[in-house]
């Protein structure tokens, strides 16, 4: 059965497609959730408007894909997690840790768009790819640094300054 997509399904099609689909699967899910509209003259003419207007949305959204994607790969994000002995971490880093440290910076992006090839369980360099568009990606670039060695190394820094500080106003 011929039918034209009112909506963007994954590995099905984009707004306007003609494909050809089992009738079960139109009848039942295409048609009842308003996907997919029957080929008919009509319907044929109406697509060709609509789709125009989606070609023209969808390029601007890839614009703004293309300047986010290059805000993106500007930043890198620091992370501090408790480590054990041979730089292991304590859990590992998520894409919720991710999603915050970059709305931080001023970037919102949605959760399930920040994809990690492996999950992120030592200290050191990685990096996060981040799909922004259809063929639009970003690479983030993540340091995950040992929690405990920062504390440690701003507190004998900051004591001889303090101490100091009192002896002058006696």
């Amino acid at each position: 059965m011929k039918v034209l997509l009112n909506a963007d399904i994954e590995k099905l099609g984009k707004v306007g497609d003609q494909i050809d689909v089992k009738p079960g699967y139109a009848r039942n899910y295409l048609f009842p959730n308003n996907f997919a509209l029957e080929v008919t003259k009509h319907n044929l003419e109406i697509m060709v408007h609509r789709k125009k207007k989606m070609d023209k949305q969808r390029e601007i959204e890839k614009l703004s894909a293309e300047e986010q994607k290059t805000r993106i790969e500007a930043l890198k994000i620091e992370i501090t997690k408790k480590a054990g002995e041979n730089d292991v971490l304590f859990g590992s880093v998520t894409t919720l840790e991710i999603e915050k440290k970059l709305i931080e910076l001023g970037v919102e992006i949605e959760r399930k768009k920040i994809h990690l090839d492996e999950p992120i369980k030592k200290l050191g360099e990685f990096i996060c790819r981040i799909k922004l568009y259809e063929d639009v990606e970003a690479q983030l670039k993540i340091e995950v640094s040992k929690e405990g060695e920062e504390e440690t190394e701003k507190k004998p820094e900051e004591k001889p300054e303090e101490k100091p500080e009192p002896e002058e106003s006696e």
